[in-house]
């Protein structure tokens, strides 16, 4: 665990120091020399820079608020859909590339360790769909192992408002995937805000959340990051529905969701800070069960 913790400072001290780099050749140069060999290390701190967008800090004070909003979602897997993901092309290198069966459009979401494509499926049928697969360097075995978690906690899954998992695999390269359903929506407190949803509609859209997580927790799952970017409302027949999502660092009260080692360490922040339980918020790991959810649903 000291290993781990002394890693992820190094990532954020590297991080910091790139930020007040404006000059790009600069950055690469002294990433280069900071991380070594050390892809991982490497592709943490090239995530947290891509989360930030890339600028560079206009004061030290500002190069830490920079880091704090952003290293939530690099250092606890935790997917947000991208801002400009509708018009995001794929980068030049990935134009047309094939995994298995699905042809990678444009990328629409990422997190720490995964990254989130439009895709369309080309055999057996036709479809479009949503392809999640492991970030390159991010092989580690913990890392795989909550990969592999949040995938088998998806297929558990059988509810009208989740987000059901079709499919699964592993690339030519050997980094894991899973394929889901492909949800064109808005987090739920940005559509009833364009909408100007009245409370009688707020509360429709709740109570089919609260049977999603029902749901979620009849099968032994909690989900931990319970916030409104990953309830995404779309539309069925012109009725609004929503759809939990990410269940990245989704827990299980019973069963085992992987044949990996699945470790949590003491002192490790997992999820959101300003929807989370205060026993989730301890980061102990110690006392998480179905409450905490319902906290986050209050919030």
């Amino acid at each position: 665990m000291q290993d781990k913790t002394s890693e992820l400072l190094s990532a954020k001290a590297i991080f910091l120091k790139a930020m007040e780099l404006a000059d790009e050749s600069q950055r690469q140069q002294w990433l280069q020399e900071q991380c070594g060999g050390n892809s991982e290390l490497l592709c943490k701190v090239e995530a947290l820079l891509a989360a930030a967008g890339g600028k560079s800090a206009a004061s030290p004070l500002d190069a830490v608020a920079n880091a704090m909003g952003v290293e939530e979602t690099v250092l606890t897997a935790d997917l947000e859909p991208s801002p400009d993901a509708t018009t995001k092309p794929l980068p030049h290198r990935l134009e047309r590339q094939q995994i298995g069966p699905y042809k990678l459009l444009e990328q629409i979401g990422q997190g720490g360790f995964g990254t989130v494509y439009m895709a369309e499926q080309t055999s057996p049928v036709k479809r479009k769909v949503a392809l999640k697969v492991l970030k390159p360097g991010m092989d580690s075995n913990e890392v795989i192992a909550r990969f592999e978690a949040e995938r088998q906690a998806l297929a558990m899954m059988d509810h009208p408002n989740i987000a059901r998992v079709l499919d699964g695999g592993t690339t030519e390269q050997g980094r894991p995937y899973f394929v889901m359903e492909l949800v064109r929506g808005v987090p739920v407190t940005d559509y009833c805000d364009e909408v100007r949803a009245t409370t009688e509609e707020r509360l429709a859209l709740f109570v089919d959340i609260c049977r999603a997580v029902q749901h979620a927790h009849q099968k032994g799952i909690i989900h931990r990051d319970l916030k409104p970017s990953n309830v995404l409302v779309t539309m069925h027949d012109d009725k609004p529905v929503p759809k939990v999502i990410d269940f990245g660092i989704a827990k299980a009260l019973s069963q085992q969701l992987t044949d990996r080692t699945l470790f949590t360490g003491y002192q490790q922040m997992l999820g959101t800070p300003a929807y989370m339980s205060p026993e989730q918020a301890q980061m102990s790991g110690i006392d998480i069960d179905t409450r905490s959810d319902v906290y986050s649903l209050g919030v």
